[in-house]
Formats: structure tokens, sequence, C-alpha cells
């Protein structure tokens, strides 16, 4: 989680370098040789293949979601935006679940997933217009639809991945693999990557370290050799509060009370989902 936190910072610094493209891309890049060597290490590799010859076609549209699409449309909500407000929208993306939850796979919407909805949304409006709620003026208006976008985009991601019943490291290694090739051609194309200093390109290596690497492989672990996951899975909370914090100390970013009372109201939507309420037993 602390890793996680610091990805705000990392993408800000790595946009004063690159264009979104250009940062999906070698951020991909280090990521699938990270995960790749990953499968190498834990013997993977037969299952690798089996299941590109099963799906190559669900693991290419995997990975046009995630990494091409989502990434794409992220780090341009991130361009347009402060760090400090774009990192809270992205943390709807549990709320706009439930949502295509019911759409696609008919599961119920229960009362407390509306409440969760009505807070979370409110609280995006709060930071979306810097708490003048009432006059309905976005701070930009594009980069805040972009980074609501990307919360269904990973949503959606998720819900397809339920599909499938693959190994973690193995689907990502695949959805990553077969974008790259898309990626590397667009980014050949439509930029110039002559003019990116050192700064940029260990930036970037931090992004697809951090963001898109191992740390995911971490989080995995501690799942699974937690004796408590929902203590574990409640830390993702702590999160964003450390983020505010170094986008804050490290770049120096204004962090506004409306995106502190914004941010509450979207983790407090949040925990509502996670609560079980018990009725009463009638005497």
């Amino acid at each position: 989680m602390l890793l996680w936190s610091t990805v705000a910072t990392a993408f800000k610094i790595t946009l004063q370098y690159m264009t979104p493209l250009q940062m999906v891309t070698a951020a991909s890049s280090v990521s699938f040789v990270i995960l790749a060597l990953v499968c190498l290490i834990q013997k993977k590799t037969s299952e690798l293949i089996l299941e590109l010859r099963k799906m190559p076609l669900y693991y290419l549209l995997m990975g046009l979601i995630n990494p091409l699409i989502y990434y794409l449309v992220l780090f341009q909500a991130y361009k347009l935006l402060p760090a400090s407000e774009a990192q809270p929208l992205n943390y709807t993306w549990a709320i706009a679940l439930s949502i295509m939850a019911a759409l696609f796979l008919k599961q119920s919407i229960r009362r407390r997933d509306w409440i969760a909805c009505a807070l979370g949304y409110f609280g995006v409006l709060v930071i979306a217009t810097r708490g003048n709620v009432l006059e309905l003026s976005f701070s930009d208006p594009r980069g805040v639809t972009l980074a609501l976008i990307s919360t269904f985009l990973w949503a959606g991601y998720w819900i397809l991945n339920t599909r499938r019943n693959a190994d973690s490291v193995v689907s990502l290694v695949l959805s990553f693999g077969l974008a790259l090739p898309i990626l590397i051609v667009a980014s050949l194309i439509w930029s110039d990557w002559s003019a990116i200093p050192w700064q940029g390109w260990a930036a970037v290596s931090y992004v697809g370290l951090f963001e898109m690497g191992i740390t995911f492989l971490f989080w995995l672990k501690a799942m699974k050799t937690a004796t408590n996951t929902a203590l574990i899975s409640n830390l993702i909370f702590v999160s964003p509060f450390i983020s505010l914090l170094l986008l804050s100390v490290v770049i120096g970013e204004t962090i506004y009370p409306s995106t502190l009372v914004g941010l509450m109201l979207i983790i407090f939507g949040l925990l509502v989902q996670r609560i079980h309420f018990r009725r009463k037993l009638k005497p």
C-alpha cells in the first residue's frame, strides 16, 4: 500500500517528460519484462503458452483494455487535473464495479450499494467543483470525465477477468504482451522519443515497476498469507491519504479542503459497501 501511495506522485513527475502514450508504452514494457521474469521463475511458461493458444482473442481484448486504453485515459486525466484530484476520483472504481456487475453479471444492487454510489459520486462532485457544488463550476470537466471513465474501464477489466479462471500473473503477462506491439507502433508514429532525459526514463521505470508490476504480486501474496484478509484489504483506505501527503511534500500541490471532504465521502461510501448489517432477532 505504501508503494501504491507513491504512484500518483510518480505519474505527475513522469508526465513532465513524456506524453501519456509514451508513458503507457514505456511503463508497460518495464512491467511486461518484470512479470515475464516472475512467470519464468515460477515455471509457468507452459501454462502461459496453453492459455495463449486457447484464448488469443480474449487476451488481446484484455490487453486493449488494460494496459492500453485504461492507462491512456488515466494518464490523460492526470495530465489535465492535479494529481490530488485525479487520484481520489480513481478510487470510485469499486462503486463503478457494483454498477457494472448489476448490468452485465445480472447481480442485484443492494441498498448499501445505492448509498455507497450516492456518497461516492457526491464526493466526486465536491472534488470536481472544488467545493462549489451549487454552482456546478468544474475545475476541468474533461479531466474529471476521463478520470471517471477510467474507473469503469478498470471495473470492466475485472468483470471480464471473472470469465476466465487463469493464474493472475499469466493473465497479466499475456495482456501486456499482446498490447505492447500496438503501443510501440503507435508511439513511434505519433511521438518523438529522442528528447526524453534520464529523469523521464527513471520515473517511467518506477511506474512500470510499482504501479503495474511487482506491487500487484506483493498484494496477492499478502492476501494469500494473511490470517484476516478483510483487515488487510481495509489498508487500501489509508493509501489515498498518504498519497495526498506525498503530493503536497514532493510536488508541492495545493491540497484543497474540498479534496479532503470529497475523499472522505468516497471512502465512507466504500466502507458502507463492506459493512454487513445484522438484523436484530425478534424476542
